[in-house]
């Protein structure tokens, strides 16, 4: 994609369908003349009298407790420069964004139009009563610093800049794990921080504050190393400047143990690395590039521990680790700042955390077999679902230690329930399937590519590396819509119609008809059946051209199923074929089985379809918690709708006394715990976060999906074909962009689940 073509693709992305990424959702009832009148007059009274005689009850009766300003001038906005308020806005709601996402924390974000300190200072002051909390963004040093100072000072309410501290925390932490890894001490090592701006000045202090020496640290600006001896230094350069006679950051670099970059790319070179101390930490923060590039950096020292700002490599030092944890906490126990105090725990607990066996979860989505402390992980990762459960306890525990805590915690078991809780609020699952697609991206045969729809989540699957797309359709229509999407890629492109297609045809219509000649298909039959891209295109899949099948976006889903089970069939030991949807919920992800397939399954069909349900769940990397649905609950019914259901519990019960699953029971209990406990405690789901429904027949499930999808906008991953014997998923007539696009990393990872199953089966394989 071109550069032209990537900015329109932002600008449309912030502009449709409706400006901005950030929105303001009521969260009380609306609906009657009752409850207008008890949101404004003359029931608002009430809680305005309250408040008025004791300021503390506005966290009881307003949003403030949950509410963070992230507040810019927009003078320092990263890679940007000083762009102004407005300029800036996009930014500060992407901040708002992560807030709500990784932490359910909400957020007004705020552009103040001056670069006047005072000023400044003096319009967050007079906006503050508005806000459990203040996030500082993108302000130039040195006024950051004053701004900061004041605002502390001044105000009794959490207050963060996290260009400086964001950076600080996380390096920190990564900073102490990589000391130990090295088998160094904190205290002894020689540190060189290219960069003196407000990140710099601040990782420096926290790593003073960690155990590292004034002394043993070498600060570098833009005009070389920060002598004691150079004029006109600010306080904060004054600080870290030297009493060495060195000048250049080649001298200081000879026998440094740690290498902090927070400047610009490509400044460090091999020959610098190769002068430092054995066992190296550098950290190499700029983004988008860093001071020297991750794969230069290990070639040059196999001994290195390295860090950097990107994704795309180990160990990335990412601020989403922090601020979101670090003001969840501080919001929880209405503290009155955050201190030194509760950003040295934030940094153990990230610490700590690194140290601890991670889920499976996460080794999935970042394609390992097992992530361990070590050079290549010494923080955790962004996706890490621990990271709620830990870091805001830690703060909160430290606010209430230091003596500025205002609302105390005293159930903490409850207190990291609550906060497990507000995970399932956003789309992470989505974010790790992405990810883990992209780790081993596999060749998708998109059977209707001369769609636009479908052309252009190719387009996107190709570009963020999710896929390797194989287009299948009109030639000249394809070719036609790349143009107009500007899709500019050397992209395999087959028309089962052309005449240079011929040998293929012929020979997946001679597989095909020796495989059904007994089935009254004839040589010429398979040959005509070859024109059609489904059988195609399935038979691509089948010799090996392809690894995965997209289809299904143009026709209905029984003509479309059809082929798929006549040529690809079902896997080793599967009986019935089924679908599964995952329906992105604020309780987090939900499984609805089957979706698509089975009209009115029998008992032993349920029990398959559950059984492959709960493979689907596992190979997400979650723990599977099924119900079987019905409208009864444990036998309340003795019609043979709800005892099939009973009896396919039953067979799960027998065949698989470990699995968590239990029925018939009706979807309210089956959500609610607190229902099932009071009235079914022997449940063997009581205590547990259900994650799947099996309904007792197609309409049931179907149903259900699409009214969640519609009325609910949730959004939908599916339906995913589960027993089939290669990975091909069928879309629903008229998917989104998104939903294909989804859809696709799903078969992407199929293909790999299948692909890691036949080598360690091969025993198995074509059986």
């Amino acid at each position: 994609m071109s550069e032209e073509s990537k900015r329109r693709e932002a600008l449309i992305y912030h502009a449709k369908p409706t400006p901005g990424k950030i929105k303001v959702v009521p969260t009380k009832k609306y609906a009657t003349q009752r409850d207008l009148s008890l949101a404004y007059s003359p029931g608002v009274a009430a809680p305005c009298l309250e408040i008025e005689k004791d300021k503390e009850t506005a966290y009881k009766y307003t949003a403030k407790g949950n509410l963070v300003a992230v507040i810019s001038n927009g003078t320092a906005v990263l890679g940007l420069g000083n762009i102004g308020p407005e300029a800036s806005k996009p930014v500060m709601e992407g901040k708002g964004l992560l807030f709500k996402i990784f932490a359910d924390i909400d957020v007004f974000d705020i552009e103040v139009d001056t670069e006047n300190v005072e000023e400044f200072i003096q319009t967050v002051k007079m906006i503050a009563p508005t806000f459990g909390g203040i996030n500082l963004e993108d302000i130039k040093a040195p006024e950051a610093f004053e701004i900061e100072r004041r605002l502390k000072e001044e105000l009794d309410i959490p207050v963060m800049h996290d260009d400086q501290h964001g950076t600080a925390i996380i390096s920190a932490a990564a900073l102490l794990n990589a000391v130990e890894i090295a088998k160094k001490k904190i205290g002894d090592v020689k540190i060189v921080i290219s960069g003196a701006g407000a990140a710099a000045i601040s990782c420096s202090r926290l790593y003073q504050a960690c155990g590292a020496k004034r002394e043993n640290m070498v600060m570098l600006d833009s005009k070389g190393v920060i002598r004691d001896d150079r004029e006109n230094l600010t306080p904060e350069k004054a600080e870290f400047s030297t009493h060495r006679k060195i000048d250049t950051l080649d001298e200081a670099m000879k026998d440094a143990d740690v290498f902090i970059g927070l400047s610009m790319a490509d400044i460090v070179t091999p020959d610098m690395l190769l002068v430092m101390a054995k066992d190296p930490i550098v950290f190499a923060m700029a983004n988008p590039n860093p001071e020297i590039k991750y794969d230069i950096a290990v070639a040059t020292r196999k001994d290195i521990i390295m860090a950097t700002g990107r994704s795309d490599h180990p160990n990335q030092v990412n601020n989403v680790l922090g601020f979101p944890f670090i003001f969840r906490g501080a919001l929880d126990v209405r503290a009155t700042k955050i201190n030194e105090a509760m950003k040295m725990a934030a940094v153990r607990a990230l610490a700590r955390l690194a140290k601890e066996p991670v889920p499976e979860q996460v080794n999935i989505a970042y394609g390992e077999t097992r992530l361990t402390f070590g050079k290549d992980y010494i923080i955790p990762k962004p996706f890490d679902p621990r990271l709620i459960a830990e870091v805001p306890p830690a703060v909160a525990k430290a606010a209430m230690e230091s003596g500025v805590a205002k609302h105390p915690i005293k159930d903490w078991e409850k207190y990291t329930d609550a906060l497990l809780e507000r995970l399932g609020s956003d789309n992470k699952l989505v974010r790790l399937l992405l990810n883990r697609a992209k780790l081993d991206p596999k060749r998708v045969v998109f059977a209707e590519s001369d769609q636009l729809d479908v052309l252009k989540a190719a387009q996107i699957v190709y570009e963020e590396g999710i896929a390797i797309p194989i287009l299948l359709g009109r030639r000249e229509t394809i070719k036609t819509l790349m143009a107009e999407i500007e899709f500019d890629a050397d992209i395999l492109i087959i028309d089962p119609k052309e005449e240079e297609e011929n040998d293929r045809k012929n020979k997946y219509a001679k597989v095909y008809w020796q495989q059904r000649k007994r089935r009254g298909v004839t040589y010429y039959s398979a040959q005509r059946l070859m024109r059609e891209r489904n059988y195609f295109a399935a038979m691509m899949v089948n010799e090996g051209d392809a690894d995965a099948l997209i289809s299904g976006y143009s026709r209905n889903y029984p003509s479309v199923v059809k082929p798929m089970l006549e040529l690809i069939g079902m896997a080793n030991g599967v009986s019935k074929v089924a679908t599964t949807n995952i329906m992105m919920t604020k309780r987090g992800p939900l499984f609805l089985s089957d979706t698509s397939i089975n009209i009115d399954p029998d008992s032993k069909t349920l029990a398959k379809i559950t059984q492959m349900t709960s493979k689907v769940i596992k190979m997400f990397g979650l723990n599977p918690v099924l119900a079987l649905v019905s409208y009864s609950n444990f036998g309340s019914s003795i019609n043979n709708r709800a005892s099939k259901v009973r009896e396919a519990v039953s067979i799960l019960h027998r065949s698989h006394p470990d699995m968590a699953v239990d029925g018939e029971l009706q979807t309210d209990f089956a959500l609610n715990d607190d229902m099932l406990r009071e009235k079914f405690p022997f449940s063997k789901l009581v205590g547990k976060k259900v994650n799947a429904l099996i309904f007792p027949n197609l309409d049931s499930a179907n149903i259900t999906y699409k009214l969640l999808k519609e009325l609910n906008e949730a959004d939908s991953i599916g339906p995913i074909m589960m027993g089939m014997r290669k990975p091909v998923h069928i879309l629903q007539l008229g998917a989104s962009v998104d939903e294909i696009v989804n859809m696709t990393a799903i078969a992407v990872i199929d293909a790999q689940h299948k692909e890691k199953w036949e080598l360690e089966n091969p025993e198995k394989v074509g059986k």
